[in-house]
């Protein structure tokens, strides 16, 4: 095995303060290879989410030592988390996050904007036009189908050119049919790019497609699980 893309090392979280805390992440330790799809699945509330915000360094842990793509997270700066988070993880939403009073354009060039590249709105074309979304550059969200804004999504997280894609959730807002063309696109433009996918789901015909199912209960991983290989849809 090469050097994991992600490694956690025996990491905790609480959130909150006094009686209203919650011990999220108890001992948490995993490994990603690169180019590995991965899904974490578990019921509500075993942590899986708040580990992708962990892998994305959106939450701080309270102790144990987290790395992405080589780096190790812990004592770095907000300011350089998320400028290491803008060249390296691309993130999808549920909700999709996308900024409403800016076109589809302006929402995939706007964190190349931020990392100073040199032709922003030139690659967010090309981004989007790969996403089958040429026609819709300049319609904001509230025009768009919300298989459309996903693309959208998809398209913001993927033009920095990221080692790693998580999702959370990308299909729970959409219906069937369209929910299984974003799951397509997200192995697709993954697998095209050699980037990691990791991806929190319920749907276990998605979480079927990923190469491997890492399983949460109550902020820990469930050994068995975590070595399990699941079979490619």
């Amino acid at each position: 095995m090469t050097e994991p893309v992600i490694e956690l090392d025996n990491v905790s979280l609480t959130l909150g303060e006094g009686a209203s805390s919650v011990h999220v992440l108890k001992g948490v330790s995993l490994a990603v290879e690169r180019g590995q799809s991965t899904a974490i699945v578990g019921p509500s509330g075993s942590g899986k989410s708040t580990l992708l915000m962990v892998v994305a360094g959106l939450e701080r842990v309270d102790s144990g030592t987290v790395s992405i793509n080589g780096k190790t997270l812990t004592g770095l700066s907000e300011d350089a988390i998320a400028a290491f988070r803008g060249r390296t993880i691309g993130i999808v939403f549920q909700s999709f996050h996308l900024i409403p009073n800016m076109t589809a354009l302006e929402n995939v060039a706007v964190p190349l904007e931020l990392a100073g590249h040199a032709d922003p709105f030139g690659v967010a074309e090309q981004e989007l036009t790969a996403v089958g979304l040429r026609e819709r550059l300049t319609h904001y969200p509230g025009e768009l189908s919300g298989g459309e804004q996903q693309r959208v999504a998809i398209a913001r997280a993927l033009a920095p050119g990221p080692a790693i894609l998580i999702a959370d959730e990308p299909t729970g807002n959409l219906d069937q049919a369209t929910g299984r063309q974003i799951a397509d696109m997200l192995f697709a433009k993954a697998g095209e790019r050699g980037t990691s996918l990791v991806l929190v789901t319920h749907d276990p015909a998605l979480a079927d497609r990923c190469a491997r199912q890492v399983a949460m209960r109550s902020g820990r991983i469930e050994a068995a699980a975590q070595e399990h290989e699941a079979v490619r849809a």
